[in-house]
């Protein structure tokens, strides 16, 4: 992350003198607190040339641009090296069925354990392509993907976003988007992407760059996940802002932090936005698996009010930092925290949230730093 350095200013002050009864003038120095530093760092975790935050998005047939979908928006963002944090607890939900699929593995993994009627409605609803040798859903309606879904789900196959990729039926990307037609405003790092990786978004009105990414650990105990971008020049990841990370457990609840988001109307924006810590957890909680088990969350967290918009896991909690005279990520937004109300006598889905659960980098720290080699 660019940071701008600050200033320093002197005041003149007049002092009278008790023995010559006149005025002289002094100077005290001050420091300003880097004002304007810390407004201009602010400003650049938001801007698009400048901030770290960017989200990762599955994409089915990322090379055929006209069957392309995206699928699981989650936040992430950049801590150098082209690695990337997001949360965990996305990996683990289930689409319940799949946009595409390689005819091979259709036949291995699906046709051979389907009855006569399954294999049929199936076909019914799955395209061939003899060219890309690959099946693809005909259909949006939402009664046939119900049953899709529970064909699946009774044969037990995995639809879980970590087997999904791990198949290679979809993978993750992040999105970088800009409203000028190149990469960071360079041409020179436009032309290193395929051009099947790059498309303009009409409905955001910005340039998209697509840049493949694997998933190298998940905590998800911590709920925590460490990405790595792949299979592209090391100029292109060089030329991504880095968040620098900050491992104290801040216990100090008037310590204040910014959540770095999308912004409230769309992923395409970024909002930063005062989160206050108004406690601390050792958290425990059951995350849901029917294919590959429940696990727990477990550890310590932060809880903090602030805004956080649907969508907000995986974004970093910055403080400002006055030794280094910059912003640090020293958390990453991991579940909301509802406030049950009652409406008219009735609680049933009133939910508010004004408060989340936040995970400190603090409880990764060594297997982090291991695994990257960032320290």
């Amino acid at each position: 992350m660019v940071s701008i350095g600050g200033y320093r200013s002197f005041i003149g002050i007049f002092t009278r003198t008790n023995t010559l009864n006149n005025f002289f003038l002094m100077f005290l120095q001050f420091d300003t607190d880097n004002a304007d530093s810390v407004k201009a760092d602010k400003r650049q975790l938001i801007d698009e040339l400048s901030s770290p935050l960017h989200r990762i998005m599955w994409v089915y047939n990322a090379d055929e641009p006209n069957r392309r979908i995206f699928e699981n928006n989650i936040s992430a963002f950049h801590i150098g090296k082209g690695y990337f944090l997001s949360v965990a607890h996305n990996l683990r939900l289930q689409q319940g069925y799949f946009r595409s699929i390689d005819v091979a593995r259709y036949r291995q993994e699906i046709f051979s354990i389907l009855d006569g009627s399954q294999s049929r409605f199936m076909d019914q609803h799955y395209e061939t392509d003899e060219y890309t040798q690959k099946k693809y859903l005909a259909t949006n309606d939402p009664g046939a993907l119900q049953n899709i879904a529970a064909i699946l789900k009774q044969k037990r196959f995995d639809t879980r976003w970590v087997t999904l990729s791990e198949k290679k039926i979809c993978t993750p990307h992040l999105i970088f988007q800009f409203r000028g037609q190149d990469f960071y405003g360079d041409i020179n790092l436009s032309q290193l992407f395929d051009p099947s990786m790059r498309l303009f978004d009409g409905d955001a009105g910005k340039h998209t760059f697509l840049v493949p990414v694997e998933l190298v650990e998940a905590f998800y105990q911590e709920d925590i996940a460490l990405y790595r971008i792949v299979g592209v020049p090391a100029e292109i990841i060089d030329r991504i802002p880095v968040a620098d990370l900050n491992f104290d457990f801040i216990e100090d609840d008037e310590q204040p932090l910014y959540c770095l988001q999308s912004s409230p109307s769309g992923p395409a924006g970024r909002l930063l936005n005062t989160a206050k810590i108004e406690g601390m957890l050792d958290h425990f909680g059951i995350f849901s698996d029917d294919i590959g088990g429940n696990y727990r969350f477990e550890g310590y967290r932060y809880l903090i009010k602030g805004y956080f918009r649907f969508g907000s896991s995986g974004s970093p909690s910055f403080f400002y930092d006055r030794a280094k005279g910059r912003y640090v990520a020293n958390a990453i937004q991991s579940e909301a925290s509802g406030i049950q109300l009652s409406i008219k006598n009735d609680r049933d889905g009133n939910f508010q949230y004004v408060n989340a659960i936040a995970s400190p980098l603090y409880i990764v720290k060594e297997r982090l730093l291991s695994l990257t080699a960032l320290g």
